[in-house]
């Protein structure tokens, strides 16, 4: 098949898939809108459903019993701001401080949050025979009701003792710089008995909500890591068709969103289960640790930590050797993440991020040169020959067979591979492919500005200017391009594909952008370049 009949299928196949989104976001179903502003309802209930099961061993049959919230105190440090429910001692909201809703604004974004219509918050606690969360979710005490940190660490401890006299305290370290904060449940067993406890991690989120698109295909949702699936997403769909069990060392559960996350990461070396649960609308991602045995008059503890920020892949990997992976790349993630560094290299020689999206889009495509002349140069030795190959389909109209044998008999004998053309452009998609999803997941371009009016990459161009010079460069490309193309309908496809990819670009990130016009423009370069050589051969022949 020819080259150029590849492109229009594809094209086509984009295309269709691409409108039937853009439709369904503006005349389907509409999800719930999340409103983050909105301040946490104090009456809002916190069930024990939420409270995973205890593992065998460590469990005895408790009563369900309802705690409404508690009190709402404030933890603070230089980046990150937390509300914690003494209720459970839940992190019911997270405000990221160095990263503002809107570019230029006050307000900071908010990850985990809690209003009437949309929960999304953190929950840990000790389940289990002696487990004060199977009972219902404890009450904790705080010595205040705002901490803020002055100074590199911020300890602040939440205390709780039961009706047996045992105490249990939650204790929170956050670190100046740092959006993980550790937490730690140390029991102190004052009675004369063993107790027998088992902690539990989990994230839970309302179900409905904002997701990605076709063309904004961001994920929104839960993902896990073990120690055979370094990374695996389990979508929501997932959650609701069948629960997560899964046993490991290690590993960490996570709520993913574009650009942010957060993660409970336990200690490398213990052994954790991983689950899932649906409660009335909400999906819930956890893990249960190791059982817990106090001796009477022993006092024992128990770490993890908890991450809500950006998905800054050198400090996910330090926190855990797997959890970059939630910066998704998709399938590609192999070629991805040395594109980033490329990417991360160059912005920090330039100093701008919409230059170092040009100069990288110039370093790759002066590296695949040599792949691009052999396509062009294939398409153009193929436009030769049309006039042969009409004659050959005039000749054998009647028997495809023939026709078939004598084609492949003249590509032989002038020496035309007729997929020479396309071979090239398929080993280079994988690339481009790769850098598109590096500049849709990186959260260094979120507010990140280029020059004149595009002072946000990570949003659509207010005045569309670089989606029409991505039409415009499209079609000279196709202008340019050598083609074997007779049917004058494929020809009318092919002059609209500009159009359509016109309309589409506009939504799309300013960045995704930039570097589809700058690719082009290189690429319209490099064809006069390969087009004059191909015709001063001619010549000199």
């Amino acid at each position: 098949m020819e080259s150029q009949r590849i492109f229009i299928l594809v094209g086509l196949m984009l295309v269709s898939v691409l409108l039937y989104q853009e439709w369904q976001s503006m005349y389907g179903p509409q999800p719930v809108q999340t409103v983050a502003s909105e301040t946490v309802s104090s009456d809002a209930p916190a069930t024990s459903d939420d409270v995973p099961q205890a593992s065998h061993s460590a469990q005895s049959a408790v009563p369900s019993v309802n705690a409404t919230s508690g009190s709402i105190i404030t933890v603070e440090s230089d980046v990150l701001r937390l509300k914690i429910d003494l209720a459970g001692g839940d992190i019911v909201e997270t405000q990221l401080l160095a990263y503002p809703v809107e570019q230029g604004g006050d307000e900071p974004i908010q990850i985990l949050h809690r209003n009437s219509h949309f929960e999304y918050i953190a929950q840990s606690g000790l389940i289990g025979n002696d487990g004060p969360d199977s009972k219902g979710r404890p009450s904790y005490q705080a010595d205040g009701d705002s901490f803020v940190m002055n100074g590199d660490t911020l300890v602040v401890n939440l205390k709780h003792v039961t009706e047996a006299g045992i105490t249990v305290v939650k204790r929170l370290t956050l670190t100046a710089g740092s959006y993980t904060v550790q937490q730690d449940i140390e029991v102190i067993n004052t009675s004369s008995q063993n107790l027998v406890m088992q902690p539990f991690m989990q994230l839970k989120q309302t179900m409905e909500g904002e997701s990605g698109s076709m063309m904004m295909p961001t994920y929104r949702g839960p993902a896990y890591s073990t120690e055979d699936e370094r990374y695996s997403k389990y979508t929501f769909d997932d959650l609701s068709d069948k629960a997560l069990n899964k046993t490991t060392q290690g590993g960490w559960v996570a709520m993913l969103q574009h650009y942010f996350v957060s993660a409970w990461v336990p200690a490398a070396a213990s052994s954790n289960q991983l689950y899932t649960n649906n409660v009335r609308g909400s999906g819930i991602v956890g893990m249960k640790g190791e059982q817990l045995v106090i001796a009477a008059g022993e006092t024992k503890s128990v770490t993890a930590s908890f991450y809500a920020g950006p998905k800054d892949q050198e400090t996910l990997s330090a926190l855990s050797p797997t959890l970059n992976l939630t910066v998704d790349y998709g399938f590609l993630w192999w070629l991805a993440q040395p594109l980033h560094w490329l990417l991360t290299l160059v912005q920090g020689l330039v100093v701008n991020w919409g230059l170092a999206i040009i100069v990288v889009t110039i370093i790759i495509k002066t590296l695949l040169y040599p792949l691009t002349k052999k396509q062009y140069t294939s398409m153009a030795r193929m436009k030769v020959l049309q006039p042969k190959m009409k004659a050959l389909q005039e000749r054998y109209a009647e028997d495809k067979q023939k026709l078939q044998q004598a084609m492949m008999e003249m590509y032989k004998k002038e020496k035309v591979n007729p997929l020479g053309g396309c071979l090239p452009l398929l080993l280079q998609m994988p690339i481009f492919i790769a850098l598109y999803w590096v500049l849709l997941e990186s959260v260094e371009l979120r507010h990140a500005g280029f020059m004149l009016w595009i002072t946000d990459l990570s949003v659509k161009d207010p005045y569309f200017v670089l989606p029409i010079l991505m039409g415009a460069s499209m079609f000279l490309m196709q202008k340019l391009s050598p083609t074997t193309v007779a049917d004058p309908m494929q020809q009318k496809i092919m002059m609209l594909m500009p159009v359509f990819m016109t309309f589409l670009f506009v939504t799309f990130p300013s960045g995704l952008v930039l570097y589809w016009v700058v690719s082009n423009l290189i690429s319209i370069a490099q064809q006069l370049m390969i087009n004059r050589a191909i015709e001063a051969k001619k010549a000199a022949e």
